[in-house]
């Protein structure tokens, strides 16, 4: 294997290694992670014009569709990573968004299936569907791309 298709690879690896970092946090840590994350960013947003109180109101108002979009983000940059690397080795075709399509569905339910043994935390067919809605819409974008790229 060449220096590239190990790179990529690694990618790959590193890639899923973070999700799995993430899901393996109990449902403390994973909940001060997102908040912590948030809040930020609503700091950033208002700056001085709320109250601490407010802005703490705001993370929380807003903070199951942040996970929500987290789940596709992840999922999404997965998608690309593992199209990228199967490049390598199969020719742009519609089995390849099929075979990234799969393995994002597998990665997605063992995701799921862990989490269900971790404290404070549970698996959801939802965040399932939503991790691959996120790498259907990747992969379909890159699909697309290559596409145009070869016609030029």
């Amino acid at each position: 294997m060449n220096k590239r298709k190990v790179i990529k690879l690694l990618l790959v690896i590193v890639w899923m290694g973070l999700i799995f970092m993430f899901s393996n946090e109990n449902g403390r840590e994973s909940t001060k992670t997102s908040d912590t994350f948030l809040y930020k960013i609503v700091e950033v947003i208002t700056s001085e014009k709320l109250t601490k109180e407010d802005k703490i109101e705001l993370t929380n108002k807003y903070m199951f569709i942040v996970r929500k979009c987290a789940h596709f983000f992840l999922y999404f940059a997965l998608a690309i990573l593992v199209f990228i690397y199967l490049k390598e080795y199969i020719d742009i075709s519609p089995s390849i968004i099929i075979y990234t399509i799969i393995f994002i569905i597998i990665y997605a339910s063992s995701d799921e299936i862990h989490q269900l043994f971790i404290s404070n935390r549970s698996g959801s067919i939802k965040d399932v569907l939503i991790d691959t809605s996120g790498g259907v819409t990747s992969i379909l974008i890159s699909y697309f791309i290559c596409k145009l790229k070869m016609k030029k």
